[in-house]
This record gives C-alpha cells, sequence and structure tokens, in this order.
C-alpha cells in the first residue's frame, strides 16, 4: 500500500500597518467612525491573506493591535517590542502559533559605535524602533524563527519639526543622517539574524521580514543578506557553498512582476517591504504574493495627511513555505 507524505505549510507575511493608533492622540484618527472603518479593512485584508505568523510594523497603541486581533477569526497571540520610536510605533506579530520571545533589541551592536544624528553633534547608538524575534512551531517539532524590524525611513525631518528643509546642504545633510540610521539599523538587524543562524543556515529556518524602508539593491537592503553571491535568479542561486551557513535570501525576484511592489510614493511603484530565508528554507518557497490588490495610494512627504485614512499605505508581503 503507497504511502503519500503531505507537507504542511506555513503563511509567513510582513506588513506595515500605517499608524494603527486609538483615535483622540496626536497621531491617529481623530473619531472613532474612521478608527473603526481602519480596523475593518485591515481584518478584511488579514482575513483574505490567512496567515500563520504575520509580522507588523506601525503599531502605535499596543489596545489597537488587541482590537484589531478581536476582530479575526480563531485565536491569535500577539507580541510587541518594548522599544518605540519617539511617536510610539513599535513592531510585533500576530500570530495563529503560540510565541516564544526570543530577543527585543535596540542597541547597536559593538563594535559598531554611535552614529552623528543632526548638526549640532548629537548621537545615536539604538534603532529608532526595536526589534524582535520571536519563535513559532508550525510543525509539531519543527521551528521557525521569524525577525521583525522596520528601519529608518527615507522621509527626512528636521529641526523643529520640519519636513522642509531650509536649503539643500541642510537636506543633504540629514538625508546622511538618515542613511547613518538605517545602515545601523540593518547592522543589528544582521547581528540578531547571525546569533539564530549560528552558521546553521542550511538546518535552522530562519525569517527575517519588515519595512526596510528601500529597494532590494539598496546598500541597507543587501547589509542584510549577509555573504555575497547566490542570489535568486544568479548561476549560484542552488549552488551549495560556506556562504551557506550564515546567508540570507531575498524572496522580492519570486513575486509576480505586476504586483511587485509594497508602495506607491510619489505616484512610483516601490518595494520597500521584504521577506528573506535561511538556506533551510530556499528550496521551501511555495509562492511569494505582494497583496496591492486592496487599492494603494500614491503618498507624499506629509504623514499627518493620512492620520483617518481608512486602511495601509503598504501592502502585504506573504510567502507561503512547505515544512
Amino acid at each position: 500500500m503507497a504511502i503519500y507524505l503531505v507537507a504542511a505549510m506555513a503563511v509567513v507575511g510582513t506588513w506595515n500597518l500605517e499608524n494603527l493608533y486609538r483615535p483622540g492622540g496626536e497621531y491617529g484618527p481623530r473619531d472613532m467612525a474612521a478608527y473603526e472603518a481602519k480596523l475593518k479593512a485591515l481584518s478584511t485584508t488579514i482575513t483574505q491573506i490567512a496567515p500563520d505568523v504575520l509580522g507588523v510594523e506601525e503599531v502605535g497603541d499596543p489596545e489597537a493591535l488587541a482590537d484589531l486581533a478581536a476582530l479575526l477569526d480563531g485565536d491569535w497571540h500577539v507580541a510587541l517590542s518594548a522599544h518605540p520610536d519617539v511617536r510610539g510605533i513599535r513592531v510585533g506579530v500576530l500570530s495563529r502559533l503560540p510565541i516564544t520571545v526570543l530577543e527585543d533589541v535596540s542597541a547597536f551592536p559593538p563594535p559598531l559605535g554611535p552614529i552623528q544624528a543632526d548638526d549640532h553633534g548629537g548621537t545615536g547608538s539604538a534603532t529608532g524602533r526595536g526589534v524582535l524575534a520571536v519563535r513559532v512551531e508550525p510543525v509539531p517539532g519543527t521551528s521557525l524563527d521569524l525577525v521583525v524590524c522596520h528601519l529608518k525611513s527615507k522621509l527626512l525631518s528636521f529641526p523643529g519639526g520640519r519636513f522642509q528643509p531650509h536649503d539643500e546642504g541642510e537636506r543633504a545633510r540629514f538625508g546622511a543622517y538618515a542613511l547613518y540610521r538605517r545602515a545601523a539599523e540593518a547592522v543589528t538587524v544582521r547581528a540578531l539574524a547571525d546569533r539564530l543562524l549560528d552558521g546553521h543556515g542550511r538546518d535552522r529556518n530562519v525569517v527575517v521580514v519588515g519595512d526596510f524602508n528601500d529597494e532590494p539593491e539598496a546598500a541597507t537592503s543587501q547589509i542584510l543578506l549577509g555573504p555575497p553571491g547566490s542570489a535568486i535568479g544568479t548561476a549560484g542561486e542552488r549552488v551549495p557553498d560556506k556562504g551557506d551557513a550564515w546567508r540570507l535570501w531575498n524572496l522580492a525576484p519570486l513575486i509576480p512582476e505586476a504586483e511587485r511592489y509594497s508602495r506607491v510614493f510619489h505616484d512610483g511603484r516601490e518595494l520597500i517591504d521584504h521577506i528573506l530565508v535561511s538556506r533551510a528554507l530556499l528550496d521551501r518557497v511555495a509562492s511569494v504574493r505582494s497583496f496591492t490588490g486592496h487599492g494603494l495610494p500614491s503618498v507624499g512627504d506629509q504623514p499627518s495627511a493620512r492620520r483617518d485614512a481608512a486602511d495601509s499605505d503598504h501592502a502585504p508581503v506573504v510567502a507561503t513555505l512547505s515544512l
């Protein structure tokens, strides 16, 4: 008698929920109607993509994420970083599976030193938002480690809360400060991934997800890959080498070309939300999607303009893995 083994599937994703706050504060929706409309839109999309574990970004109020989870069918588990930014936003995880928090970090890893943050000698030595690592068990005895991050935005802010510079020199300097921070944050995420991989990338199921605030080929995004070479679509993609013990693969090339973006900025499509996997998972990727169908608006440089928006300005990016 033939015996057929059916692989278990796990759906893993990332979604920037765009300023998920309860109403009444400085950054969230101005009234309950706008808040409820946003929760309804978010929960509808999450139900559609049906993730087992979803990294989330821009959670402003922990209570708001709990409100969202309550609208979803079934029992959901929630984990949140304890390191919000100055606006209170942080990363987290929504999961159908029980969650074990492994690490929640913000300090730059030594020997990386502080970075210049402004024109007056101010420095920074920690990520703007914490980096959260959790473990879930999609299949009994098979664990999956998920790292969720939200790197420094490309949106520049200037002294006094301005979003416009006094001159092009100021714009250039603060653009450099933002790059310093995003690069240092990428190093911090990479250091956490290194600890989880520990030279066993061929055997350990490690996934790094989040809003990188840059395209796959950007220098900051490339930092997260680890040893160079073997990217998807290259001749070395499936050729084993020593780097596989530490390398991460960005699944962006596997997204269907028509939906290979996750935000529309000044009418230009950009893919800034990413899923990276260890070598143990590379051959187990069944599909990767960016769910752009809920209608992404073109956004600009004024974040307050969308405080009452009834949805997110990002698309969720989701990978289906066989385990």
